[in-house]
């Protein structure tokens, strides 16, 4: 299941798990949830058990395949730090990265206190490695705590996925933080996104040194609306966090 992306601020996605469970109301209309459960009852196919929660250890060695160096969105149909995912089997997902390192990996949660909890444990002798980059989904002001998690961790590798954002936040810092993408809700039942939300959040990584990408409105399709902001379209990326030797091969 690895495979190109239409994510536009990744190149590939990796899931050597795939299903998982909702933890607040960012994940009410969840995309993934919507895709596996298309196919529930279908023998044979990856998705025949729904969203139901699933390991997929013959994956652990897809990034290892890829020779040419990707950003790879890891877990785009699951979170790596779902609490039934037993911590030997994220062990092997954090071997595998760091094996096959020629690779930048994005590493998205809602959990961030089981994040911050592991790799605490894991890299408690320094650093987590430069390519592995840890973020966290903050849908709405009630869950910005999840913000000063991903600050408690040791890395300049740290970013946000505001998306779906479907409210406002307010006071907030971002100080810390490399990269912030924002999005609105997508799919039959998408919620509005409003713009001061998101000019609030583009002026807070202004003035915090944030990397902002703005990926979309959002609506009944992902397309709907566009991914314009004020007339630009605002493509941010933190190529300052990238390992020189990562950057080296992708300019090849």
């Amino acid at each position: 299941m690895a495979q190109k992306t239409e994510i536009e601020w990744t190149d590939a996605t990796w899931n050597p798990m795939t299903g998982c469970t909702k933890v607040g109301p960012g994940c009410d209309n969840c995309y993934a949830e919507r895709f596996a459960e298309r196919w529930r009852g279908t023998a044979g196919h990856p998705y025949e058990n729904g969203f139901d929660l699933q390991l997929w250890p013959d994956r652990l060695t897809q990034p290892k395949k890829w020779k040419k160096p990707r950003m790879i969105f890891v877990n785009s149909m699951s979170d790596l730090f779902h609490k039934e995912i037993p911590e030997h089997f994220v062990d092997q997902v954090f071997d595998a990265m760091e094996s096959a390192d020629w690779h930048v990996y994005q590493v998205l949660t809602k959990r961030s206190s089981l994040l911050r909890k592991y790799v605490r444990k894991r890299y408690s002798d320094g650093e987590i490695p430069k390519h592995i980059w840890l973020g966290v989904s903050v849908e709405d002001d009630a869950h910005k705590s999840r913000i000063e998690h991903l600050k408690q961790v040791n890395t300049e590798a740290r970013f946000i996925s505001f998306e779906p954002l479907i409210g406002p936040l307010k006071n907030i810092d971002l100080s810390g933080i490399a990269w912030a993408i924002v999005g609105g809700e997508s799919g039959p039942r998408a919620r509005p996104m409003h713009q001061s939300w998101v000019t609030y959040l583009r002026d807070t990584c202004q003035r915090d040194g944030v990397e902002f990408f703005f990926k979309q409105w959002g609506g009944p399709r992902p397309k709907s609306g566009g991914r314009e902001l004020d007339g630009v379209e605002w493509n941010g990326f933190p190529w300052r966090i990238v390992p020189e030797p990562i950057m080296a091969q992708m300019q090849r």
